[in-house]
């Protein structure tokens, strides 16, 4: 019996994984990385009828797993390959949680977006606090698009591939509005829920419409540590998130926690103008109420929020669900507050920066002696 110790605890291998981690060329597509059988098709029954672990080299330590299976086919595999199996690194930096003492978001030049090590470095923070602010970008319309474009496909909605910040008469939105805007998450009505936003600065020429951000990890942490029982809560409860105007009618249901595979939480679907709880009893009700209302509390605490003026050639690139925005009130007397926003999806920056790290990865070692 071939076994494996996970988190010091010892279990068989069963042979259906074990199969499914053929890199050989008969079974893999080694230039695609795509299988040339179908694992779904194995029968059920399939068994190891032979295995052997062997260190091929005692000086770097590594051990090759051969196995026989009772359909036939036999590989030797990497033991270090079958442990990234297990337990896979998304080759992305962990998220590090902040507070209102992080001050304001990383910051990067929009021009050393266009090297390589300079994107990267704009990436590693992105994906790290979960928002940075480019400067020295143009002041010309749509440069938002240009910025979005380094990071990721810029996703169209309803309200185009861009849309326009600034205050109009009898707006479809609050945000086209002077009005303060607490923290929430845009658009959660939608399926799925716009990944990132990037809002550009063109022109501020008002003391007011500051910046706010608020880490949706560090917020549920503390609510965790308070009261667990609400946490879970808002991560299994689903409530309905809607939009109508004269074009638009769209309606999502999801929790107000969003959290991965191993339930730790990714970010927020919060948006208190927009969500509809569901039917429940007395108590259930007033359970939900009370850890959503705690929720609220904390996201609106000043030791979980930055607030930051957003000057002229500056965007605010953020994770629209983990990090929350919002902005304080402006008096549109005072003159011209022009912002133009674009959304883009969460697959293309972390796609774009394992790229950089391997590529860069690969430049360095050439220049080794």
């Amino acid at each position: 019996m071939l076994l494996v110790t996970v988190d010091g605890t010892s279990q068989p291998v069963p042979a259906l994984w074990l199969r499914e981690q053929s890199r050989d060329a008969s079974q893999l597509d080694l230039v695609s990385d795509q299988r040339l059988f179908d694992p779904h098709l194995l029968p059920l029954d399939l068994s190891i009828t032979d295995a052997t672990v062997d260190t091929v080299n005692a000086a770097d330590d590594t051990t090759t797993v051969w196995a026989r299976f009772s359909d036939g086919h036999e590989e030797r595999f990497a033991a270090d390959e079958l442990a990234i199996a297990i337990d896979p690194d998304d080759g992305c930096p962990d998220p590090i949680a902040w507070r209102s003492d992080l001050g304001s978001p990383p910051r990067h030049d929009w021009r050393r977006l266009q090297d390589p090590a300079g994107l990267e470095a704009a990436l590693h923070d992105f994906l790290a606090y979960g928002t940075i602010v480019v400067h020295d970008s143009p002041t010309t319309e749509l440069t938002v698009l240009d910025i979005a474009t380094r990071f990721g496909y810029v996703r169209e909605t309803n309200f185009g591939r861009y849309f326009d910040v600034r205050s109009v008469p009898k707006a479809n939105d609050l945000a086209y509005s002077p009005v303060p805007l607490g923290p929430h998450t845009d658009n959660p009505y939608r399926v799925p829920t716009p990944g990132i936003q990037l809002l550009h600065c063109l022109v501020n020429e008002t003391s007011g419409g500051l910046s706010t951000l608020v880490d949706a990890i560090a917020v549920t942490d503390q609510l965790r540590s308070e009261d667990p029982e609400g946490l879970d809560l808002l991560i299994d409860t689903v409530v309905r998130f809607h939009f109508r105007d004269d074009d638009t009618a769209l309606d999502s249901h999801r929790p107000i926690v969003d959290v991965d595979h191993k339930r730790r939480v990714t970010g927020l679907h919060y948006s208190p103008r927009l969500d509809h709880i569901p039917l429940m009893s007395v108590e259930q009700t007033q359970a939900f109420h009370r850890a959503r209302r705690r929720l609220a509390e904390l996201l609106a605490d000043p030791a979980f929020e930055i607030r930051f003026l957003l000057n002229a050639g500056e965007a605010a690139v953020f994770s629209n669900d983990r990090v929350l925005h919002g902005r304080t009130g402006f008096d549109p007397q005072e003159g011209m507050r022009h912002l133009q926003g674009c959304y883009i999806d969460h697959d293309a920056p972390r796609s774009r920066y394992r790229v950089l790290r391997r590529n860069l990865t690969r430049s360095f070692a050439s220049l080794a002696p």
